[in-house]
């Protein structure tokens, strides 16, 4: 009896675990990350797709780069200077994501890890003249990266890894329910923990939605950025203009035209006053002078 008591505890732990592992399982094969960047016609772009019982939940298209600041040593070998690394995200790179209601996020890892990008999405609701309102912002951005990684770091000193992370970030803040594109080049500045070294992000052929996707694998309404409104306005204006020029033209000689055929109209046919049909002369001498005049 003693010993049936000490065993059921054990096996009631067995099956808790068991039943834990289970699950955990059961949510892993659920879950589902995809890098799609081998449809993308520019090279430079990689599309990212996580998806969650089956629906797509967080859709991200974008080229990026960083611009890393390090120290190498002079030839001296006693001063330091600083070096750049353009580090792009190569194509085809590891990737993991979560999506939830309020918050999302993407890791995207590179070049056996050397490499890794965190993106972390929320939304937001605000109270505004209209009402209430909700918008999704890219709220934290986190590169993390070996400088003792040979492909763009050339005798880094000290070389390791550093972590470099955004400061208050707001960014392509969107309307909920709908997807943020922008094809213009924009920059986010990350602090580095290498002596607080500052490490741009360089974004571009950006179309992201990290929340509220109705359609599998299809982005919702675009939300595009005021650099790419303003361009595009840029490119419009000269063919506005120039369309309500051809028609003011078309207008200023239509009614030129007509004013000009009623003016010849009433040349060739003046009016004759009343007083003057009455009287006996204009009935027999002008048919005569008109006549006279025609020979």
């Amino acid at each position: 009896m003693d010993h049936r008591r000490r065993t059921a505890p054990g096996i009631l732990s067995l099956q808790v675990l068991f039943l834990l592992f289970h699950t955990i399982a059961q949510i892993m094969a659920e879950q589902e990350v995809e890098n799609l960047s081998g449809l993308s016609t520019n090279p430079e772009k990689d599309i990212f797709v996580v998806r969650e019982n089956g629906t797509t939940c967080l859709m991200a298209e974008f080229a990026a780069k960083f611009i890393v600041p390090y120290d190498v040593w002079a030839s001296n070998y006693v001063d330091l200077i600083t070096e750049q690394a353009d580090i792009p995200l190569s194509r085809g790179a590891e990737m993991k994501g979560r999506c939830g209601h309020n918050e999302s996020e993407l890791q995207v890892f590179w070049v056996d890890k050397a490499y890794a990008l965190k993106m972390l999405f929320v939304k937001e609701s605000h109270n505004t003249s209209k009402g209430l309102e909700a918008s999704w912002r890219l709220s934290k951005v986190q590169f993390v990266y070996d400088s003792s990684e040979k492909t763009y770091f050339k005798d880094a000193v000290n070389p390791g890894k550093h972590t470099a992370n955004s400061h208050r970030l707001s960014a392509l803040v969107t309307p909920a329910g709908k997807s943020y594109e922008c094809q213009a080049q924009q920059t986010i500045s990350l602090t580095s923990s290498d002596h607080q070294k500052t490490v741009a992000m360089l974004l571009s052929s950006v179309h992201i939605q990290p929340f509220d996707i109705i359609s599998d694998f299809v982005f919702s309404e675009e939300h595009k950025c005021p650099v790419d409104e303003r361009e595009q306005l840029e490119e419009t204006l000269p063919l506005i203009l120039g369309l309500i020029l051809g028609l003011v033209i078309v207008i200023t000689l239509t009614i030129y035209h007509i004013h000009h055929k009623l003016t010849a109209n009433q040349t060739q046919n003046p009016e004759v006053p009343g007083w003057l049909e009455t009287c006996p002369i204009w009935h027999t001498e002008i048919p005569a002078l008109r006549a006279a005049g025609r020979r």
